[in-house]
């Protein structure tokens, strides 16, 4: 593939983004100089192969900032002084005060370009950095007024080289958006899996998919996300308000089962739930262009890998994969989803093939 970035990159925190970016762009070839206030970070990261060190020589088109929120408008204000050429965009999941803050200081917002990948792990650093971290994620692209059309199809052209969907918000819409999607999700499963320290060891014996779907993020980084959540605060505290609603008519019905209408009020908090997960796009949400088989898989070694390859022998794509296992099961479930048309004959040529076909959703 040929890189629609062109020139050196120059990437600011070399942590699981800014190392992730690197290393993409160092497989299309780009020339990626990595800088990070932490010398060991940094090490780890040029080590890795994310990129090279600094050099006397640089001249970068574009300037990366990934660095903790609570600095990025600092750093971006350096870089865009050090660097008069290029163009700097950051990578931090708030918008709205990053851009305010560089108003407030006169910086040269023609060559600024805001934006957010939504893409992340559990865990941080260089050494957990990926290549493949951005594919098929949504890019957002947070331009402020004063952006050329030029300096924005460069920010449109790195998410593009890192196989990303850009996508074009204000930083006003854009904050109000990860408030719902990522930062209350976040505030939700910490509550959520918080509720499990002091539960008897017999109850978490039973936890099953359900609370490891939901739970999952909760391991996440305590000060990473003061900073988040305290950048967001406005937007964040809105969307719980209305997440209190709810469960105020929970607890209500929940307190009376047996009052007239609090069944109802249970039945349509859960069906609104069906129905708000229908709309999460793409192959992790339960959009409806997927059908889903769930095939019961033996527990010894190699057993997964072998229906794997035979899912693709039988040239059938696979759109996504859950597994559930039990501990101490001899058996596990994968929830296989594929496009609605080869649904049968997947499920047919799998039966043949001797695979067991569980409940189908």
């Amino acid at each position: 593939m040929t890189a629609r970035t062109t020139g050196q990159v120059r990437v600011v925190g070399a942590g699981l983004l800014g190392a992730s970016i690197g290393h993409a762009l160092r497989a299309l070839g780009v020339d990626v100089v990595l800088d990070d206030a932490s010398k060991s970070a940094l090490a780890l990261a040029v080590d890795y192969g994310a990129g090279r060190r600094a050099a006397a020589d640089d001249a970068p088109n574009l300037v990366v900032v990934a660095v903790p929120p609570d600095a990025v408008a600092d750093v971006v204000a350096a870089e865009l002084e050090r660097w008069p050429d290029a163009v700097v965009t950051d990578v931090a999941s708030v918008k709205a005060g990053i851009l305010a803050e560089l108003q407030a200081r006169g910086a040269d917002l023609a060559r600024y370009v805001g934006s957010h990948p939504m893409a992340g792990r559990e865990r941080g650093g260089p050494v957990a950095a990926r290549a493949d971290l951005f594919t098929g994620r949504p890019w957002v692209i947070a331009p402020p007024a004063e952006a050329p059309l030029a300096a924005v199809r460069m920010i449109e052209d790195l998410a593009l080289d890192l196989e990303a969907t850009p996508v074009v918000l204000d930083a006003v819409a854009h904050d109000e958006a990860v408030a719902l999607v990522s930062h209350v999700p976040q505030i939700v499963a910490s509550i959520l899996a918080a509720r499990l320290t002091g539960a008897p060891d017999e109850a978490i014996a039973l936890a099953g998919q359900g609370l490891r779907d939901t739970t999952r993020i909760a391991a996440s980084d305590p000060a990473l996300w003061v900073q988040i959540l305290g950048a967001n605060a406005g937007a964040v505290a809105e969307v719980l308000k209305a997440f209190r609603a709810d469960l105020d008519v929970a607890l209500s019905a929940l307190s009376e089962p047996d009052a007239p209408g609090a069944r109802r009020a249970v039945a349509d908090l859960i069906a609104s739930g069906g129905t708000g997960v229908a709309r999460i796009p793409g192959k992790h949400g339960q959009s409806k262009r997927f059908a889903k088989i769930t095939v019961i898989v033996d527990d010894r070694p190699g057993e997964l890998a072998r229906l794997l390859t035979e899912i693709g022998s039988l040239g059938v794509n696979m759109e996504d994969l859950r597994l559930e296992h039990s501990p101490g099961a001899q058996i596990g479930l994968a929830e296989i989803a594929v496009l609605p048309e080869v649904e049968e004959r997947l499920i047919a040529d799998l039966t043949e093939r001797g695979w067991r076909i569980g409940a189908i959703d």
